[in-house]
């Protein structure tokens, strides 16, 4: 059986200044794993950013913002992948 691969797990270079740093990510169980989500707030915030982008465009300073948020959801997204496979090979190796 080979090894599983280790991924590298991305390094983000900023926050958002508007991330509010308490509270800002939930934790939610799925299927046994934990997973990490962005919190009620901070989803509201994009959407907002997203919702004046379409209508009436961002100042210099929300798109950066937006952007910085978007990384934070890929390392997000990373983390919970890696999460997720690490629980997988767990499972495979109990049951094997």
């Amino acid at each position: 059986m080979s090894e599983p691969v280790i991924e590298q797990i991305p390094r983000l270079n900023n926050l958002p200044p508007t991330l509010l740093r308490d509270g800002a990510i939930r934790l939610e169980l799925e299927q046994g794993t934990v997973i990490f989500r962005a919190s009620s707030p901070v989803q509201k915030r994009i959407e907002n950013l997203l919702d004046k982008q379409k209508e009436t465009g961002l100042t210099n300073d929300e798109e950066k913002e937006l952007l910085e948020y978007e990384e934070l959801d890929d390392f997000l997204s990373h983390v919970n992948r890696v999460i997720r496979n690490l629980s997988l090979n767990s499972e495979v190796k109990l049951v094997a």
